[in-house]
């Protein structure tokens, strides 16, 4: 049974037993009779906005899925990855000794 029907049944009790509904009790009875309703639209709403984003993930999910393939081709090629093919790693350790020098130069 959905959350919505849930508090349909709820209501339905709720009008079944035919409570005074002026008093105190009726009405905070049917005040919160209410509150369930509401929260049960908007826990409808909110699951079925999720459900849509999960669709659209999914989709832009595979669309990268393909771009990476289209431009990095087999995934085999990963292990070969060696970065000093595309970047000169030397200048980021001399920059990282040039800042120590620095430091230890102005203590």
């Amino acid at each position: 049974m959905e959350l919505k029907e849930k508090a349909a049944y709820l209501k339905g009790l709720a009008d079944g037993l035919e409570f005074d509904k002026t008093t105190a009790e009726g009405k905070l009875l049917v005040a919160l009779i209410d509150i369930v309703n509401e929260l049960a639209t908007e826990v409808e709403g909110t699951q079925e906005d999720v459900n849509y984003l999960n669709e659209y993930v999914e989709e832009i999910d595979q669309d990268l899925g393909d771009v990476e393939e289209a431009i990095f081709g087999d995934d085999e090629d990963d292990e070969d990855f060696d970065p000093d093919d595309y970047f000169d790693t030397d200048d980021f350790e001399d920059e990282e000794d040039g800042e120590e020098d620095s430091e230890d130069k102005d203590n």
